[in-house]
């Protein structure tokens, strides 16, 4: 076949060539690779070959291995058989809480169920066999749930340990445990021989315990016999039958306690009859759980019987002869009645000579309860009447001073200053009696100690004096002092001001008054000095006595009332009160008290601020009292001052008026006791509320406890007593309005 046509031409003739050459060439190759592949896959089989070969001889040695293996545990499975028939103890291992294998002891332990007991049984399901059997008698406690408390244990440790009893007084203990494999092991182990034994040994213990208490009920020294429950003789000893006196025949175990009594009142050994009734035994040990009597014996004997109730429902009776104790007792009982007749004859002549005495006790009890009902009922009206007492005297005493600035350079004036020493000594003599009132009475909170600064009473006690000091032409001088005291600041400063009015009064025209303090460790003493006329050695004491005055004191010159006051302030507080004093040299009073450590002392402004009669007084002054003629006096003596005073006699009434008139005080003066309860603290309260700002303010009372003045600081309120002293009103004034002055407004 010619592939090339010759009459193409030559270029289609090369290009047909080409291809040719070209297929050509691609069979070549393809047929070498052909080739190839045909050896390569001769090779992979031969390889298979060997390697089948070689797996053909690994199966051959595995299945040699596993046939050799199950020989093994063929023996292993014979000897784990044979090991566990051949133990003394019950053995079942439980493999994911069923039974796999067991030992016949384990199974045969209960024959009725021990057919059911086979490979597959659950755990619960066995002891549920074990509950139905008849043969288990009892356990020591209740079986339930088994496989709960598995899961509650650990690893090895024991979740269940019972004991046992079974038919023909057998018993084992089951203990169930946990492997770490989360199987589970019981092992029944038979622990009847140590159960006998100690049963035995149990029963050996009572028996010698038993001898050995009677061979103690026959050694005691008293009677003892027990009854059971049910009322008869259980146990008694030699002493019990020959202290009652009943022979052996009656009282054999067994022997009741009702053929006992009737043993008894037969032959005449005891005549107590309710001691004889067995309903009277069974009564007393039933409601008290005991009986004791004593009964006279019908051989002349006397015994104690005591009976007692035992924890099994039994009791015990002892009997003492007490017959030799019975009769020294009567003995000494005659003796008794006859020293008591002896007694009882020479008392009735002592009555006789006390029922004289007894009247005349009557007569001076019944005269000492009038003298205190007397000195009651006067210290209740002064205590009471203290109010009403000084209000009358602090509006005469503003109407005096308003009336002395009118009558000056008059022909009245020198009548008006007789008239204002009179009232200034009938105004010391109340005050003394008030305070006598006061501190004689039983009110626990007659004083108030608390911390006191020295200072401010002192200074208040020197202005307040100072004109009297002047009237005598005695000079009157004051060493500051900074110490806080432990006292009662009312009674303090009356005391300071009772030695230094003392002092002026008995010191002549030209002499000289010194009040100061000085501190002695953890005290001040706080001194009066004056150049009078002495105190003689006698009378140093006296003093001290209400109305009590030296022999050398000129007449007018007081009631002797100053120092009373001082000496039964100073007991109540605990402060030391002594004089020094020599006729003709002058004298010395001193107080001791104790020091309060680390306070600042701050001057009081009503003290140490004088009056200055040149500076204005042009302030708005709202007064409230409900004391018509102290209201009056009040308005008239601030008036004359310069002030422009509205008066109210209540809270109400004063806040009605400022509303009309719309003016703001400059300062509010209150009376502390107001109508209808209500105070002065409500009534500056009030008025603050009503104009929002912190109007200053002075409360004016006749209270002069501590309490009050506390309460009235934390308002920001000044206090002054009544009667008013004018020498430290207008000051107290000034100073409470400038001090307030550009206040904040209150709210």
């Amino acid at each position: 076949m010619n592939l090339i046509d010759p009459n193409q031409p030559p270029d289609i003739q090369i290009e047909r060539q080409s291809r040719i050459i070209a297929a050509l060439m691609r069979r070549a190759d393809r047929q070498n690779e052909l080739n190839v592949s045909a050896y390569s896959a001769f090779q992979s089989a031969i390889e298979l070959q060997a390697q089948v070969a070689a797996k053909t001889r690994d199966l051959e040695r595995a299945a040699t291995e596993l046939e050799s293996v199950r020989g093994d545990r063929e023996r292993t499975r014979r000897n784990l058989h044979d090991a566990l028939s051949a133990m003394h103890e019950g053995f079942a291992l439980f493999i994911d809480g069923r039974l796999d294998v067991c030992n016949e002891l384990f199974r045969n332990v209960l024959p009725d169920v021990a057919v059911e007991i086979d490979s597959g049984i659950t755990l619960d399901a066995y002891f549920d066999l074990m509950v139905r059997s008849r043969h288990l008698v009892s356990t020591d406690r209740k079986i339930h749930h088994p496989a709960a408390q598995l899961k509650k244990a650990d690893d090895g440790a024991m979740a269940m340990s019972l004991l046992i009893e079974v038919t023909g007084d057998i018993w084992y203990q089951l203990g169930l445990q946990r492997t770490s494999s989360d199987n589970v092991v019981l092992l029944l182990t038979d622990i009847t021989p140590i159960v006998r034994q100690n049963r035995s040994e149990k029963k050996t213990l009572i028996d010698q315990q038993a001898d050995y208490l009677q061979a103690v009920f026959e050694n005691m020294t008293s009677g003892v016999c027990t009854f059971s429950a049910e009322g008869t003789v259980m146990m008694q000893n030699r002493q019990f039958r020959q202290i009652l006196g009943v022979p052996y025949t009656e009282l054999q175990r067994g022997t009741t306690l009702e053929r006992l009594l009737a043993f008894m009142q037969a032959n005449d050994l005891v005549r107590d009859d309710a001691f004889l009734e067995i309903a009277n035994w069974q009564e007393q040990l039933k409601k008290n759980g005991w009986l004791r009597r004593r009964v006279r014996h019908g051989k002349g004997r006397v015994l104690d019987v005591q009976a007692n109730g035992l924890p099994d429902g039994g009791f015990l009776v002892e009997l003492k002869d007490v017959t030799l104790e019975s009769r020294a007792t009567e003995m000494l009982e005659n003796r008794v009645l006859e020293r008591t007749a002896e007694l009882t004859r020479a008392n009735e002549r002592l009555t006789e000579q006390f029922e004289e005495m007894a009247r005349v006790e009557e007569e001076l009890r019944l005269a000492k309860e009038r003298a205190e009902a007397a000195v009651s009922s006067k210290t209740r009206f002064l205590a009471a009447a203290s109010h009403d007492l000084l209000q009358p005297i602090n509006a005469a005493k503003l109407l005096i001073s308003t009336l002395q600035e009118a009558a000056q350079e008059s022909h009245l004036s020198p009548m008006v200053d007789r008239l204002h020493r009179a009232f200034s000594s009938t105004e010391q003599l109340l005050h003394a009696l008030l305070d006598i009132s006061r501190l004689d009475s039983a009110d626990p909170d007659a004083v108030t100690p608390t911390d006191v600064s020295l200072g401010p009473l002192m200074e208040g006690v020197f202005a307040d004096q100072l004109p009297l000091s002047e009237s005598k032409n005695v000079r009157l001088d004051v060493v500051p002092c900074h110490l806080f005291v432990w006292s009662d600041p009312v009674y303090l400063q009356r005391s300071i001001q009772n030695l230094v009015v003392n002092a002026i009064q008995y010191t002549e025209p030209g002499g000289r008054v010194l009040l100061g303090a000085r501190r002695r460790g953890g005290q001040v003493v706080l001194e009066v000095w004056d150049t009078g006329i002495g105190i003689q050695r006698t009378d140093q004491k006296r003093i001290f006595e209400e109305f009590a005055r030296a022999e050398n004191a000129a007449f007018g010159t007081g009631m002797g009332l100053g120092l009373s006051v001082v000496d039964r302030a100073c007991r109540h507080l605990g402060h030391a009160l002594r004089v020094r004093s020599a006729p003709g040299r002058g004298s010395v009073f001193s107080i001791e008290m104790e020091v309060i450590e680390g306070r600042v002392a701050q001057d009081d402004p009503a003290a140490l601020i004088q009056a200055k009669g040149d500076v204005p007084f042009d302030y708005h002054v709202l007064v409230i009292e409900n004391d018509a003629d102290v209201l009056f006096a009040t308005t008239q003596r601030l008036e004359r001052w310069g002030a422009r005073v509205l008066g109210v006699q209540s809270t109400n009434a004063a806040l009605v008026l400022l509303e009309e008139t719309g003016a703001v005080p400059d300062i509010v003066l209150a009376d502390y006791h107001l109508d209808d309860g209500e105070t002065g603290l409500d009534a500056v309260a009030a008025l603050r509320d009503w104009s929002g700002h912190h109007l200053p303010a002075i409360l004016i009372t006749a209270d002069r406890s501590e309490i009050l003045r506390r309460k009235a600081a934390r308002d920001d309120i000044s206090v002054m007593p009544k009667p008013v002293k004018l020498s430290r009103l207008r000051p107290l004034i000034d100073w409470a309005i400038h001090w307030n002055t550009g206040g904040a407004p209150f709210g």
